[in-house]
């Protein structure tokens, strides 16, 4: 009976404890990690990391130099060697270590063993990336990042630079302009496209930056932001209107280079090879950003006279994509459905367009014309996303990498109220000037009087 009674008072804690565990686990993996992932699988990275990289295939046959010096000092059985390790970093999404090849590996057969690491050392994914020739890091998930994003305290940010989602190994997708200055966004209805778009409005509205908008669902998505858009286009022909002003004022900017570069009147727009950041700081145009969503709607025609506008229109945008870098003008076109047969110009502006990010699509076809030229591969994982995973995409761009990516929550109220406070970032731009939005003024309530009359008596 006294056996019994110990058992119970020592089983209740522990009990506890498990189930504390379990709660930890499935409700706030991070703090889970922290205290009992963490050492669990630093433990079994120390204790079975030569097993594990024999049973991978990644050891290499000792030097001679070691047979011999093995032989002379021991009788034990000489060993393959695996990759020299390096000092174990945690974090708090994983671990990272760095791996230094032996002679004869490449990183690729390291990542080709990334799924049984995974299994052998309990995280939730392993990712392998180059450090420099000879060297890679391992970055190790303890846990589904993607399920509930929380994005990193430090995130690299700068002029023309937004950390807009979160990867799935745990580090920030930052959208810069300067490397990939034209990008394609698509996503089916409630997919987190309009989440995405709300947070590159926001991102850069406290930077010095001209945002252009072209809403052809009424302004819907951009006249909340308002305040911040130097021209907003609600409507097709609203947009015929804008995109000219936008070529006219690459154009000038093609002539302010010209005229810093000494070249003749005359050169053609393609045979500059500089752009507006090789001029002085004080003689630079401000860039400008120019959303387009619901790109499909630019394409829709239904009488002859809105053909023509089309074809002229698509021209213009396929000019902007062309051109628009060296100018310091930039595109992100957004659209539910992009696909070859919107018309004449639909694969040309594609084509121009070099980041791409792929949300839920309710079609096959959508997400190979997002991703079918650049990452064949990815496009099964942007068709296997679930409608249960709003915000959940797929990012590619020209180099044939891609990867997950899920940005967090931002209310319509935090990302208006953000471009209310920077409204005075607006830069001056006369030719935008009769597009500038209307900025509605609150209401002012007027104070309840603290004063009473005094009443009248006989």
């Amino acid at each position: 009976m006294t056996d019994l009674t110990t058992l119970l008072e020592v089983g209740g804690p522990v009990a506890a404890l498990g189930g504390g565990a379990a709660y930890a686990r499935a409700k706030h993996p991070s703090v889970y990690w922290s205290t009992v992932g963490l050492p669990i699988s630093t433990a079994r990275l120390l204790g079975s990391y030569g097993s594990v990289m024999e049973a991978c295939g990644l050891t290499v046959a000792p030097s001679r130099l070691r047979v011999l010096a093995v032989k002379a000092t021991t009788r034990r059985e000489v060993r393959p060697v695996p990759p020299r390790r390096g000092i174990i970093r945690p974090t708090s999404t994983g671990l990272r270590i760095r791996l230094r090849l032996a002679p004869g590996q490449e990183p690729a057969d390291v990542a080709a063993s990334a799924e049984r690491l995974r299994h052998a050392w309990g995280v939730h994914a392993v990712y392998v990336s180059t450090v420099k020739p000879g060297v890679v890091e391992l970055r190790l998930v303890g846990f589904d990042v993607l399920r509930r994003v929380r994005m990193p305290r430090k995130v690299a940010s700068g002029h023309l630079k937004v950390p807009v989602a979160l990867r799935e190994d745990a580090t920030p997708f930052v959208r810069d302009y300067r490397a990939i200055p034209h990008q394609l966004t698509l996503g089916a209805t409630l997919s987190g496209k309009s989440m995405y778009l709300r947070h590159l409005v926001a991102g850069l509205a406290p930077q010095p930056v001209a945002l252009v908008g072209i809403d052809c669902k009424r302004g819907v998505e951009l006249s909340p932001f308002a305040a911040r858009l130097s021209a907003l286009a609600t409507d097709p022909e609203q947009a015929a209107e804008l995109l000219p002003v936008l070529i006219q004022e690459m154009e000038d900017r093609y002539e302010l280079i010209k005229a810093r570069q000494g070249l003749a009147p005359g050169t053609p727009d393609e045979e500059i090879t500089s752009d507006v950041w090789g001029l002085p700081e004080d003689e630079r145009p401000v860039p400008i950003v120019l959303f387009v969503d619901e790109v499909a709607e630019l394409f829709l025609v239904a009488t002859r006279k809105d053909e023509d506008r089309r074809d002229e229109m698509v021209t213009q945008l396929i000019r902007l994509a062309q051109l628009g870098r060296a100018a310091g003008i930039y595109l992100e076109v957004c659209g539910q459905r992009f696909g070859a047969e919107l018309g004449k110009g639909a694969t040309m502006l594609r084509a121009q367009l070099t980041g791409r990010v792929c949300h839920r699509v309710n079609d096959e076809a959508s997400a190979k014309m997002a991703l079918g030229d650049i990452a064949p591969e990815a496009v099964s994982a942007a068709c296997a996303i679930a409608p249960e995973q709003p915000g959940l995409a797929v990012a590619g761009d020209s180099s044939g990498g891609w990867s997950r990516i899920r940005t967090s929550y931002l209310s319509l109220g935090d990302a208006a109220e953000t471009c209310r406070e920077s409204a005075h970032m607006v830069p001056d731009l006369p030719a935008l000037k009769p597009f500038r939005p209307h900025v509605p003024v609150p209401p002012v309530e007027s104070p309840t009087p603290v004063v009473r009359p005094r009443p009248v008596t006989d």
